[in-house]
């Protein structure tokens, strides 16, 4: 099948999950979803996702949410299911692309062929549905949550909003803290398969690590609506230190002209986990989340949520801020 732009060739096959998430527990069970394979337009290999769209999305503008596996996951995610369930809800075009799989070789973990998978994969839904080019949505937790911010630096014109969700932002420093003492972690041991070596070995590996490294980026995302949240406890009882995410709010907080989080702030939100003297945002009822706010800022379109929680992503929360958005996407 031949696209209009570049030369992708897709094979559509209806499939089911082959596992539990193919049905909603307890509930109506969810439909099927397609599998397509998309090929590289950098390598030419054939890449899948998952896809599932309403029967009128060929006919009537539809949001799409793009959901991203996490770090040692794939397209066959069990996680997305509660995220298949907020899209058939809403009526949008869900879509799941593999992204080279796991983080744990060269080709994965933000590099540039894992970045044009997702590109070429909404190219795909974009010249076979009829998606409304306002409500084009990316979202993301744990290694989605990086990838999601990583595509948000890199492609910002692509995107209509963004949620991130306890996201890796500095490979470098997640290396660090998963490496305590200089003995590394699964997660250590995944990053030095990526990149080719510890941080500070070489230029080049230097260059691996920065190239895949959110936190480089984030100061091009311009007008882009991006979400940012985390569970206070991560880092505690989780693997991916609340920091990462601060940090990434006060890159673009700064680049906006803004103050961010202080350090001060972070480092009560870490040790203490309240702050001393929170604003008024930070006191925040928010329905969709079912947990307390303890720190909530924002800059222009962007916005950082820390709560009561760990490791985690809230879908209901996730999909409620992205339905709520609107910006015209393009090419």
């Amino acid at each position: 099948m031949s696209r209009a732009v570049g030369v992708l060739f897709a094979l559509l096959v209806v499939v089911g999950i082959g596992r539990p998430d193919s049905v909603c527990r307890g509930e109506d069970p969810l439909p099927m979803l397609e599998k397509i394979e998309v090929t590289s337009s950098l390598d030419k290999t054939p890449q899948t996702s998952l896809l599932w769209a309403p029967e009128t999305a060929r006919e009537q503008p539809t949001p799409l949410l793009i959901w991203l596996h996490s770090w040692s996951a794939d397209y066959r995610q069990e996680a997305s299911l509660e995220y298949q369930k907020q899209a058939v809800r809403r009526g949008w075009i869900l879509l799941l692309p593999n992204f080279r799989g796991p983080n744990k070789r060269p080709e994965a973990c933000g590099s540039k062929l894992a970045r044009t998978d997702i590109i070429d994969a909404l190219d795909y839904v974009e010249q076979h549905y009829k998606v409304d080019s306002q409500r084009v949505y990316l979202a993301g937790a744990s290694g989605g949550g990086h990838m999601t911010l990583l595509m948000a630096g890199y492609y910002p014109q692509r995107f209509s909003a963004v949620s991130a969700w306890v996201g890796i932002t500095d490979v470098t420093q997640w290396y660090h803290d998963q490496a305590p003492e200089g003995k590394p972690s699964k997660y250590a041991l995944d990053i030095l398969a990526v990149c080719g070596g510890k941080p500070g070995e070489s230029k080049e590996i230097d260059a691996y690590y920065r190239a895949r490294s959110p936190i480089h980026f984030l100061h091009q995302v311009g007008d882009l609506h991006v979400d940012i949240a985390a569970g206070v406890k991560d880092g505690h009882t989780g693997s991916v230190p609340i920091a990462h995410s601060l940090n990434a709010f006060n890159r673009i907080a700064t680049t906006n002209g803004d103050d961010g989080v202080s350090d001060d702030e972070a480092e009560q939100l870490w040790t203490a986990q309240k702050l001393s003297a929170p604003q008024a945002s930070d006191q925040v009822t928010d329905a969709t989340y079912g947990r307390d706010i303890i720190l909530r800022r924002k800059s222009g379109n962007a916005r950082v949520t820390i709560f009561q929680g760990g490791h985690e992503g809230l879908p209901e929360a996730c999909c409620a801020w992205l339905a709520k958005q609107r910006r015209a996407t393009t090419e």
